[in-house]
């Protein structure tokens, strides 16, 4: 009787311990997720502030030294990268399977970049090349417009390498004011499609960015 008191005791136990870790790990991925800003909700609260704590007094400086408008470049944070500060990165292999096809000659050119620009390129290289990169996740070869390093992508000087790409290819539209091709230009390429939906990863990645933007001026009003 001792012994199956005792093992029932034990059982108990464990189980407690089990559910007391399980509450312990769900509470700190939670935390983790709303800290780091994840984009989708209800993490959006978090992603504001994490994009506003991590980058808004620099987003600011470069805003107004292109004269362009700051919640524009907060909103798109905030969709690219949630604010996390490091941004981190992703690996798109069709952009790096385009990239070794202009290396090879097989393709003249992706977008701006053509085999003279990228003949030395190990596949490590292009590698790189073909992830995005920081807080905007501009993928790596846009270094070759900027002529800057793709640690200048992702480091320091992150925010301002990525505001200059955007007012050297993009940055009338802001002035105009279209700020949905301005969206989806960042994300695919294209303005925004006259006629029907858009093309972008996420189908509500431009109202979600229109949407960042609203809350975003909001705030600076406040």
């Amino acid at each position: 009787m001792k012994h199956r008191s005792h093992s029932w005791h034990r059982l108990t136990t464990l189980v407690a311990i089990t559910s007391v870790l399980a509450i312990v790990a769900c509470t700190w991925n939670e935390l983790d997720r709303r800290i780091q800003g994840i984009w989708n909700a209800p993490g959006a609260w978090w992603g504001k502030q994490a994009t506003l704590h991590h980058y808004s007094a620099e987003v600011a400086l470069w805003s107004d030294e292109f004269g362009l408008p700051t919640e524009y470049f907060l909103a798109l944070i905030q969709l690219e990268s949630g604010g996390r500060k490091p941004a981190g990165h992703r690996f798109e292999p069709h952009v790096f399977e385009r990239l070794q096809s202009v290396r090879d000659g097989r393709l003249a050119h992706y977008e701006n970049i053509t085999q003279q620009d990228i003949a030395e390129a190990s596949d490590e290289a292009l590698k790189n090349m073909a992830t995005s990169w920081g807080p905007f996740q501009l993928m790596g070869y846009k270094c070759v417009l900027l002529d800057v390093q793709i640690r200048d992508l992702r480091g320091e000087d992150a925010i301002q390498s990525g505001m200059t790409w955007i007012n050297m290819t993009y940055g009338d539209l802001l002035r105009q004011g279209k700020f949905q091709d301005a969206f989806h230009l960042h994300n695919t390429g294209k303005p925004y499609p006259q006629q029907g939906p858009p093309t972008t990863f996420h189908p509500d990645y431009v109202e979600r960015g229109m949407d960042y933007m609203r809350k975003f001026e909001h705030h600076a009003s406040e």
